[in-house]
């Protein structure tokens, strides 16, 4: 499920008999839950929206999705042969490894 940027996973608790779910891609622990599928997304958009909302009040900046961006170290000798990899493929360092991460997962 997304909203606003927002993932969550859902699952399905059959002694209760209750979709419930958790928000993956922030490190605020963000919770909601369902009997129904309606109720499950309604309950998921309104947790972000007061999540959101209580970030405002208390002048807290809301922990953000993924931004896309993130430091990597790896030793200068692979720093260097994927640099010239990317440069035999004509695009930059970046693309070279997006493209790489992206065949993995």
């Amino acid at each position: 499920m997304k909203y606003k940027g927002y993932e969550a996973i859902v699952e399905f608790d059959e002694v209760d008999e209750l979709f419930f779910g958790s928000v993956i891609n922030t490190k605020d622990v963000i919770s909601f839950d369902g009997k129904t599928v309606d109720e499950l997304k309604q309950s998921f958009k309104t947790v972000i929206d007061e999540y959101l909302e209580d970030c405002r009040q208390e002048g807290k900046e809301p922990d953000k999705p993924f931004s896309g961006q993130f430091n990597l170290r790896i030793s200068p000798e692979l720093h260097r042969k994927i640099s010239l990899k990317a440069k035999k493929q004509n695009i930059s360092l970046n693309a070279f490894v997006e493209q790489t991460l992206e065949k993995t997962v």
